[in-house]
């Protein structure tokens, strides 16, 4: 790519078919290579919809000319659902699909005025070389550049290839931990558009369920600051998924300026990771104190019904 003229991506492939371009109008052999840049170490994920737009252009081509030879490597074929469909009828016009292997991936070079893939074909067993006019790449979809920035303003968290994490995939999808802010579409995974539309959808019931309400209840356990015993060392703020403690200092009665942290009663859930954390006891949720769930488990010792039984006994 970008060294033969003859190799696009398949984003530039749809301006040039769509003007008609005289490499496309003049192509009798064209080839789709799936998963370039993708579903690899690097970028493990699929990007979901590149299966369906490949066969989709494959099949304009062979309607414009059935004459026209036209072959798609790929690795896994993904065009689930009602797309399964246009994947048939690919193969009914005679478009030709060829598996390949991530360790076995084609192969391709200028050959004279056109472009030459080869590639190991697993049913026959048997190198190919397939001289075509064009060779169309269908490339990872990338996560934005600017998600970072975004995900810092907004305290948002992303995961390992750039995209922002959802707060459960099952319970919570369109949600953060960080209420009142939604994801949808390709800023959280690459998807097709129906399931784009689907999960905006979703965001906007969900915002609205929110703006509906008259007022908001906050968490009625949260995390409190003992100053006894809070150091201010940090470890609860490198462990806080909402972002809700701070560093702060305060003198004491003694005029001293000391250390501490300041926990935003707002942003706070009382999910209680900054109480574990803590090695120092400097900071408690609410209603779970140390003192409170060990005289929880004294309760529990003392109704012991297997020693009660053993007593009567």
């Amino acid at each position: 790519y970008g060294k033969v003229p003859k190799v696009v991506a398949s984003i530039e492939f749809d301006k040039l078919h769509m003007h008609n371009e005289i490499r496309v109008a003049s192509g009798k052999s064209f080839v789709f290579i799936q998963c370039v840049g993708s579903r690899n170490k690097l970028r493990p994920y699929c990007s979901k919809s590149c299966c369906t737009h490949s066969i989709q252009s494959a099949i304009e081509l062979k309607k414009e000319a059935p004459s026209r030879r036209i072959y798609i490597l790929y690795r896994d074929i993904r065009t689930y659902g009602q797309r399964e469909r246009i994947y048939n009828q690919a193969r009914e016009m005679g478009i030709i699909f060829i598996n390949y292997e991530e360790h076995g991936p084609p192969q391709v070079s200028r050959e004279g005025d056109g472009v030459l893939v080869r590639v190991w074909d697993h049913v026959l067993h048997r190198p190919l070389e397939i001289l075509a006019d064009m060779v169309i790449l269908a490339s990872a979809i990338l996560a934005s550049p600017d998600a970072s920035d975004l995900a810092s303003l907004f305290k948002l968290p992303l995961n390992a290839d750039g995209f922002f994490q959802e707060a459960h995939a099952k319970l919570r999808p369109v949600e953060f931990h960080v209420d009142g802010v939604f994801v949808a579409g390709l800023a959280h995974y690459p998807k097709p558009l129906e399931e784009s539309i689907s999960q905006a959808l979703a965001a906007a019931g969900r915002a609205g369920r929110l703006l509906a309400r008259g007022e908001i209840a906050l968490e009625p356990h949260t995390a409190l600051v003992d100053l006894l015993h809070c150091d201010g060392c940090g470890l609860c703020i490198e462990g806080c998924p909402y972002q809700a403690i701070t560093l702060a200092e305060y003198r004491d009665s003694a005029g001293e300026l000391r250390k501490t942290v300041d926990i935003d009663q707002v942003l706070c859930k009382g999910c209680g990771i900054c109480q574990a954390a803590c090695p120092k006891r400097g900071v408690v949720v609410s209603g779970f104190t140390y003192e409170q769930i060990e005289a929880q488990i004294d309760a529990a010792l003392a109704d012991d019904p297997i020693q009660s039984a053993e007593e009567v006994v």
